[in-house]
């Protein structure tokens, strides 16, 4: 796991990266070239390749290699020259990587003027569905569908864990997609509601599973505690409102990206935020801040003062992936004192739409400078990252490290070494996985089977992943290809359009603005050409089922 400022983005997919593209437009347009680049002879780029590579085959280059890399530096595990991660590959791979550090704060806009100027490394790692398009026409990237022949692990797992439809929503007009993501074996809810449970074991008050069972929670946490404000939110709303948008049927928060919403029975995208199952939404939250349920700074307060207000006491519910339990825990018992309290998250609840939560199977993944295809040691570099981030031995490695020397196994469960600790797994470890080894970090540790990624989680997270089988994933939208030409105009409309939602989102539901004037609002949003990206929207989509 990599923690909140990187989890959220596994929400965007293929199309999403509408509203992020006019950030590199300009530098693209100077580097332009020919999109349509010749495939590689890969009977002759074979410096280093194994003759032989299989699934279940570990990656040894024949050669010593180098390869460069875009890495994001985290500061909460800052990169290290020496960790256990590069030593090991550069004596079990022989690779070495040489790389190119970057602040996680600043990745994307450097990895843009470094794509833009043509100096970006070889692997751009840390790329989310959707960030790919921007760079498409330029030429800047490779088309890696037409190389995965040579990545025998990548395809058994999409066909093993039935991933096509996933992939083929990376689809670009042309056919291809330019983006490797992690891969998934099943569906990983993470984000959901904290609540203070001795607080509700107190009160004798039960669980909510659907959204106006929360609300009934609130009320009766605010009869018995007058003086609160049981909901305090963090991330701006951005959670709560992206999972309570798909349990109504529609796009928010996180959720909102691209702003479309497939309708399944009209087999047609429609702007999300300009329907009335918005509507709904904002009626239900409007409800929730003019009863004194939910703190209206909830949408503009930092994570630091939310956070303050839940482990002091002074509310009761925020919102919280597995990572931020723990940490919520670590500060209340500095401020309540240990056994003084209990929390937890709950299950999402259902909502109009039915039991359902969204995400997607694909994580952050790679891209591969276009310049690869020129390199002797092309096929080598496709192995070496088909087992590195495909296979199930490169994928353990990624996460756990090195067996014997930072795990081991018992009766086939991976444990941590005595003195290694990771997210709370061996509180007694005086090293931590990430900090010491570089293992788990968010530029390798994603994707993989559901055991391994369980194989990281303590019992109460464990307990929750099960409870959230019995939810209804969102169906896959299908691919949005826009042209070249399309996806300038809806790019420009798209920003103008998710500002204006933003703005009148949080005006609605704190009460700035009357709900009968949501009508008006969606004339405004029409006047900002939302009818037009719809209509691109449904073109593209269109012209991707013609071909199909």
């Amino acid at each position: 796991m990599k923690g909140h400022p990187m989890i959220p983005k596994r929400e965007l997919r293929r199309r999403d990266f509408l509203g992020l593209a006019s950030v590199v437009t300009i530098g693209l347009m100077l580097t332009s070239c020919d999109s349509e680049s010749a495939e590689v002879d890969t009977s002759k780029a074979r410096t280093g390749a194994m003759d032989s590579f299989g699934v279940g085959d570990t990656f040894k280059a024949t050669a010593p290699l180098t390869f460069s890399f875009l890495f994001s530096d985290q500061p909460t595990y800052p990169y290290k020259k020496d960790w256990l991660l590069f030593t090991k590959m550069a004596s079990d791979n022989n690779v070495t990587l040489e790389t190119t550090i970057v602040p996680s704060s600043d990745y994307e806009q450097k990895r843009s003027l470094l794509i833009s100027s043509g100096n970006a490394p070889e692997i751009i790692a840390k790329t989310y569905p959707g960030q790919e398009s921007a760079y498409v026409s330029s030429g800047a990237v490779l088309p890696v569908s037409d190389y995965v022949d040579l990545m025998p692990h990548f395809q058994d797992k999409v066909k093993k864990w039935k991933l096509e439809p996933e992939i083929a929503g990376l689809t670009q007009e042309d056919g291809k997609y330019y983006v490797l993501p992690g891969l998934h074996e099943e569906l990983w809810p993470d984000y959901s509601l904290a609540f203070r449970k001795d607080i509700l074991q107190k009160e004798g008050i039960a669980e909510p599973k659907t959204w106006d069972e929360f609300r009934e929670v609130l009320r009766s946490l605010k009869k018995a505690y007058p003086d609160v404000v049981p909901f305090s939110d963090r991330f701006k709303g951005d959670s709560v409102l992206n999972i309570a948008g798909n349990a109504f049927g529609t796009v928010a928060g996180w959720g909102l990206v691209d702003g479309l919403n497939f309708d399944e029975s009209k087999k047609e995208f429609e702007f999300g935020a300009g329907t009335g199952k918005f509507k709904e939404l904002l009626e239900y939250f409007n409800s929730l801040v003019s009863e004194g349920l939910m703190d209206p700074e909830s949408f503009t307060q930092t994570d630091d003062s939310a956070i303050q207000k839940f482990v002091s006491g002074k509310s009761f519910v925020i919102s919280a992936n597995s990572q931020n339990i723990i940490t919520y825990r670590t500060s209340m018992e500095q401020s309540l004192g240990k056994g003084n309290f209990a929390v937890g998250k709950i299950t999402v609840p259902g909502g109009p739409a039915g039991d359902i939560i969204g995400g997607s199977r694909l994580e952050n993944g790679i891209m591969l400078n276009s310049s690869v295809k020129d390199k002797d040691s092309f096929v080598a570099l496709i192995q070496f990252i088909d087992w590195l981030f495909y296979s199930d031995a490169g994928q353990e490695f990624s996460k756990w490290g090195v067996e014997g020397t930072t795990f081991t196994k018992e009766d086939g469960k991976r444990v941590l070494a005595k003195d290694i600790n990771f997210q709370g797994l061996n509180p007694a470890g005086t090293k931590d996985l990430r900090m010491e080894y570089g293992f788990s970090g968010g530029n390798f540790a994603y994707g993989g089977t559901t055991d391994l990624l369980n194989s990281t989680f303590n019992e109460e997270e464990l307990a929750f992943q099960k409870a959230m089988k019995s939810k209804k994933p969102k169906a896959v939208a299908p691919p949005v290809p826009f042209s070249d030409v399309d996806r300038e105009q809806a790019t420009l409309v798209l920003t103008p359009l998710k500002d204006h939602v933003k703005q009148n989102t949080l005006k609605f539901i704190t009460g700035q603005r009357n709900l009968s004037e949501f009508d008006a609002y969606v004339k405004e949003l029409d006047a900002k050409g939302q009818s037009k990206y719809v209509e691109l929207a449904n073109k593209a989509y269109k012209a991707y089922t013609d071909k199909k």
